[in-house]
């Protein structure tokens, strides 16, 4: 059993609960918002921090006393995702929490799942040299390159032949209007 984290020089590895439900992708902002409206699901310093899965395929067979009425066949249902979410070692919490989902979701028994963690949490250290960050490289979807970047590439293709200069730059330079 988990009962204590422990420290690195980067990072603190601290118990938390992991609460995981799957649910009908069209209900996830529903139900987020029910959660939200509990505890802001905060990470350092960002909030609303979730994790939601590709769709996936629930399979189920209503029995006696469900509300759908008992069935003979397997019921498979197309579009169910799983959001899974981190909150602190708090059980008056977790259960408050496990209602509003309970309450928000679309389904007579949702799956919900709560279990002890070790997260890790950045201690805040000054890392804006690592080149491994999002910030400093072009891999972040907010972020398109630095000028000095694309000069380079401009440079690079025109070397290769004009068609590809002209079939890449004004594609770069769409992008920064748009930032703009």
């Amino acid at each position: 059993m988990i009962d204590s984290g422990f420290e690195t020089t980067s990072l603190r590895m601290t118990l938390l609960l992991l609460v995981t439900f799957q649910a009908p992708a069209a209900d996830v902002d529903r139900i987020m918002e029910a959660v939200v409206a509990i505890t802001p699901l905060r990470m350092g310093k960002y909030d609303r921090n979730a994790y939601q899965s590709a769709d996936g395929i629930e399979r189920y067979r209503p029995l006696e006393g469900a509300a759908a009425g008992p069935e003979t066949e397997l019921r498979r249902r197309p579009g169910t995702v799983e959001i899974s979410f981190e909150l602190p070692d708090d059980q008056a919490l977790a259960a408050r929490v496990a209602e509003a989902i309970f309450q928000a979701h679309s389904y007579q028994e949702p799956v919900i799942r709560i279990q002890p963690i070790l997260a890790s949490r950045s201690k805040g250290l000054d890392d804006r040299a690592n080149p491994n960050r999002w910030w400093n490289t072009t891999g972040d979807w907010k972020k398109a390159a630095p000028p000095a970047k694309i000069e380079a590439n401009r440079e690079t293709l025109s070397a290769d032949g004009a068609s590809i200069t002209a079939a890449i730059v004004p594609a770069a330079d769409r992008f920064q209007d748009h930032r703009a």
